[in-house]
């Protein structure tokens, strides 16, 4: 059976996720934490635990939601949530807390069909998204899981928020890990994967699915190249001699919060890039608009009109059919001979772009989308080829700066902080160094020679941190949580003890 028709595995020891020494050790204290906390809040203790882990994408950005491969790994950062059912005679309510007393507790009926208020936005939303998003499941697959009941749950979370390495899957994951388990549905890794990125499009962002999938497929020691429509996992081993560097631009990145004029409006941008080169490409307009979702749906037409003048590229299609300038929504409709609000009309967020959005770089966006797509296999045959590892390193860092060079230019999604932490990285001997996750903030990730980490951690303390440290912006204390190397970790997990 492959890796992701397992079901996600369950333990009755830390020992299997954790490790040992200063990890395993840090891990049992959270735990402990966790009961203690379940006992002062609700009296009882939890019925199970269940853990997803925050990830990295090392090359392959905004292309998942397009429909193309990436290349994330996991990091030892995670989100762990401890669960109880209500019995029988219990209120029927969702009471959601934290180990951490910033966030509130939140109180939710246990009504499957309830809304998620996206105009008030809480913290405990995300386990919402978890619970609707199972209800939904069962449903469409006519398991019975009886009425609706309440739900105790406690929350701890390392990953930072707003940094771009996936806070929000993590949280959702383990949410709706911990609910399948304590109603002992089975499902494989590969279907909750899929279920995670429905339930996370209940909070408004129109996610890929690449957080969903290396948080619950996941594997110690290799990154994974992710592909989709259906999500398979292959195990990617990274060269001997590097290591990657995790460091947070203090920028914080909400991705919920600035969906319609930033995420959301780069899937609008994407998927009108798409239509406007199927028309151009021969293909009727009605037709285009029910078939064409993304940029992979016309990649094949692309490539032939390419092959026609001599290229393979997609990217040479989109240079010779697409304008640098952005187009008004006019310009696309005359193109598409339908209004965009009728192109969308069964989106709610994308109509929410369409107000917010005066004009759109279709240009741009396909051009970032294809390049992309091509550094992700590019990154994978340079694992696999035989060139030597000194080589391999070069080359890999070589294909993120690229990256990085095509977010920010040509995509647009980074901020002058991370600018500015991505020259300290490659300024301080980094063989390549780019925005990770989202962008707009969050993070960058950096890979380094395994022999400078430790004074590569420390210039950029200095060159990057210490001003921040000044000014308050951040504690000296905190810089850990900040800035560290990470290799690739282990995926999700269940625990019963």
């Amino acid at each position: 059976m492959s890796h992701e028709e397992l079901p996600v595995p369950s333990f009755s020891s830390l020992g299997p996720v954790y490790g040992e020494g200063s990890p395993m050790e840090e891990a049992q204290l959270r735990f402990k934490k966790l009961k203690d906390k379940f006992a002062e809040v609700f009296s009882g203790s939890p019925q199970l635990y269940a853990r997803s882990p925050g990830r990295v994408n090392l090359i392959g950005e905004h292309i998942d939601y397009e429909g193309y491969s990436v290349l994330p790994m996991a990091i030892r950062q995670d989100t762990i949530v401890a669960i109880r059912k209500a019995g029988a005679g219990e209120p029927k309510v969702l009471r959601i807390a934290n180990v951490n007393d910033k966030y509130a507790l939140c109180t939710y009926p246990a009504d499957p069909d309830q809304e998620v208020d996206l105009k008030n936005h809480r913290w405990g939303h995300y386990f919402l998204c978890g619970y609707k998003g199972f209800y939904e499941y069962v449903k469409s697959k006519k398991i019975d899981v009886g009425e609706p009941v309440g739900l105790d749950v406690i929350v701890d979370g390392t990953v930072p928020t707003g940094s771009g390495l996936s806070s929000s899957a993590a949280f959702v994951c383990s949410s709706t890990i911990a609910i399948i388990a304590a109603f002992n549905v089975n499902l494989s890794k590969k279907e909750v994967a899929e279920l995670t990125c429905d339930c996370e499009r209940h909070i408004g962002t129109q996610s890929g699915g690449m957080d969903q999938a290396i948080s619950v497929m996941a594997k110690p020691g290799f990154a994974e190249l992710i592909d989709f429509n259906p999500i398979h996992a292959s195990d990617v081993q990274l060269p001997k001699g590097g290591t990657f560097i995790i460091a947070h631009s203090l920028a914080e990145s909400q991705k919920a919060v600035t969906a319609a004029t930033n995420y959301n409006n780069r899937v609008v941008e994407c998927r009108l890039a798409a239509l406007v080169l199927a028309i151009k490409l021969g293909k009727n307009p009605k037709e285009a608009i029910s078939e064409v979702k993304t940029l992979a749906d016309v990649e094949q037409l692309c490539v032939k009109f390419a092959n026609n003048h001599g290229s393979s590229d997609p990217g040479f299609t989109v240079k010779e059919l697409l304008k640098k300038e952005p187009y008004t929504a006019e310009d696309i409709e005359k193109i598409t001979e339908e209004p965009l609000t009728c192109v969308f009309k069964n989106s709610v967020t994308s109509l929410d772009v369409l107000r917010a959005a005066k004009h759109f770089k279709l240009f741009q966006r396909a051009s970032h989308v294809y390049s992309e797509a091509r550094r992700v296999y590019a990154f994978r045959d340079t694992v696999l080829s035989n060139i030597s590892d000194e080589n391999k390193l070069q080359k890999l860092g070589e294909l993120m700066n690229d990256s990085h060079y095509s977010c920010s230019v040509l995509y647009e999604c980074s901020c002058p902080e991370l600018e500015e932490l991505v020259k300290v990285c490659r300024d301080n001997g980094a063989l390549g160094a780019r925005l990770t996750g989202a962008g707009w903030g969050g993070c960058a990730v950096a890979f380094v020679k395994e022999s400078i980490v430790p004074q590569f951690i420390l210039n950029l303390k200095e060159s990057f941190y210490q001003s921040r440290i000044e000014k308050g912006i951040i504690r000296n204390t905190e810089l850990g949580l900040y800035v560290f190397a990470s290799k690739p970790s282990s995926g999700a997990a269940i625990f019963t003890f």
